[in-house]
């Protein structure tokens, strides 16, 4: 098993370095850069810059270097700590970042354990209950979850919230602990908050989910083996929990590696509409903005949540099942 994780940590740096190649490629594929962003808004506010500003501005930004330099001199500061400044902000990414990252990684987290929670008891009782009514019942509403968009639900449960019940969801926190220092009670304001998006961001996930663990679970229990234990007397729920499951559950453990960012990615839109303080506006605005750094360092970030949650999988999945962690014995 040692030996097993290690091989993986090894493929981890060489990873990380192709992954940095592809977020700087990607965020110097747009035409223009931040300068050209930023003198278009200027000439709309009927405010000029001449070209000597531009090009000192553009000098001091770096831009004015070949694109190999300018990725050269960015990776090189991040392996030094340094993510660099934000050129729409003017305030360290590293700021930036921090400042949501947790609430992002909070919510990212408290959502795919919501996902699994439901997503596997769902699956093993329809596989059990195959075509009784309850099987149905949640046939239906996975295909109602895998077919309604993530934003939309949210704007139809804060529409009821706020119609029903005058409450308004949107947020993270409540007025008076948006800007506030941690403590208990903003933690406790926090959970009062998180539920919402949680199942909003959910849902989709748990719906897919739960059908593949209902069409594995259906293959393995017709499998010889399941059949053997019945012969020997094993109760059905003991034989279910104990060997189909965890067969069944192996996809689901597997795609940890890309679920986990795209909770992040996919909540972007999520987070626009419930006025959430995630890493995904942040990302938005970047983009939009040209604001070639921060993007890459929150795409590269993105990029490292795949490789750790991948990681993560692969250790899960040894662990499940032992002939994944054998040397070709």
């Amino acid at each position: 098993m040692h030996w097993f994780i290690l091989k993986r940590l090894l493929v981890v740096p060489f990873m990380l370095f192709i992954f940095s190649i592809i977020s700087f490629v990607l965020i110097q594929a747009p035409p223009g850069d931040f300068l050209t962003s930023y003198i278009a808004e200027l000439s709309q506010g009927g405010t000029s810059i001449d070209q000597a500003q531009i090009d000192a501005l553009r000098s001091t930004y770096g831009l004015d270097k070949p694109m190999i330099e300018q990725y050269f001199t960015w990776i090189g500061r991040m392996l030094q700590g340094d993510l660099g400044v934000s050129l729409e902000w003017n305030r360290a990414n590293s700021e930036l970042i921090g400042e949501r990252l947790l609430l992002t990684l909070l919510l990212t987290t408290f959502s795919l354990l919501f996902t699994w929670a439901v997503a596997i008891p769902i699956g093993i009782i329809s596989a059990t209950r195959k075509y009784s009514i309850i099987d149905y019942v949640f046939t239906v509403l996975n295909y109602i979850g895998l077919a309604t968009p993530n934003f939309l639900l949210a704007l139809v449960l804060m529409w009821i919230a706020f119609d029903r019940f005058g409450l308004s969801v949107t947020g993270l926190f409540s007025p008076e602990y948006a800007q506030a220092p941690w403590s208990w009670g903003r933690v406790g304001d926090l959970m009062s908050h998180i539920w919402l998006p949680m199942i909003v961001l959910g849902v989709a996930g748990t719906a897919q989910i739960a059908r593949v663990v209902r069409a594995n679970l259906l293959d393995e229990l017709g499998k010889p083996y399941s059949e053997m234990a019945r012969a020997k007397g094993l109760p059905e729920w003991k034989l279910v929990l104990k060997y189909p499951t965890r067969v069944a559950i192996a996809p689901v453990v597997s795609t940890l590696g890309w679920y986990f960012p795209q909770l992040l990615s996919g909540g972007v839109v999520v987070s626009v509409v419930m006025s959430l303080p995630t890493i995904g506006p942040l990302l938005l605005r970047a983009l939009v903005g040209q604001d070639m750094y921060l993007a890459g360092v929150i795409i590269l970030l993105f990029s490292v949540l795949t490789v750790i949650g991948t990681l993560v999988s692969d250790i899960l999945l040894a662990m499940l099942d032992p002939r994944i962690r054998m040397d070709g014995a």
